[in-house]
């Protein structure tokens, strides 16, 4: 394993799985990657009539402060190979983050899950049983 992959979107899941990412590469002294997905590239938000400045800039603000935080923990947590990631996704955030583990070589995911059953996993989807069904290396699911 080389370094690990922790997508993070600030759920209660998601820092649960951003705070055992900083145990797992702290014990195995690799490198720790936080990714978070956007929705809306900003290229592409102009384009939309519905969305107004502001609520891209707050959207903008929102994903700097979820890969801070994380950021934060980790370096106060003693690890000094950590980085942060901001991808885009319009419809499957899975995907997303699988095709970026696998382009950056990734040797591990470590990601939270909402432990959604039932209807709501059906008609919700869940984003982290795509990724442990599909990425290329292993994946630890966060609970």
């Amino acid at each position: 394993m080389n370094k690990i992959l922790c997508p993070t979107d600030g759920s209660h899941a998601a820092e649960k799985a951003v705070d055992f990412a900083i145990k797992f590469a702290k014990m195995l002294e690799i490198p720790l990657t936080f990714l978070l997905v956007s929705r809306i590239p900003e290229e592409s938000a102009s384009e939309i009539r519905y969305r107004g400045s502001a609520l891209i800039d707050a959207a903008n603000v929102q994903d700097f402060m979820e890969l801070s935080s994380a950021l934060k923990e980790a370096q106060e947590a003693g690890l000094t190979e950590v980085s942060c990631v901001r991808t885009y996704a319009r419809r499957n955030i899975a995907a997303a983050i699988i095709d970026y583990a696998e382009k950056e070589n990734f040797g591990h995911i470590v990601m939270g899950s909402m432990g959604r059953t039932g209807v709501a996993r059906i008609l919700l989807g869940s984003v982290a049983a795509e990724v442990v069904q599909k990425a290329h290396c292993p994946v630890t699911i966060v609970r």
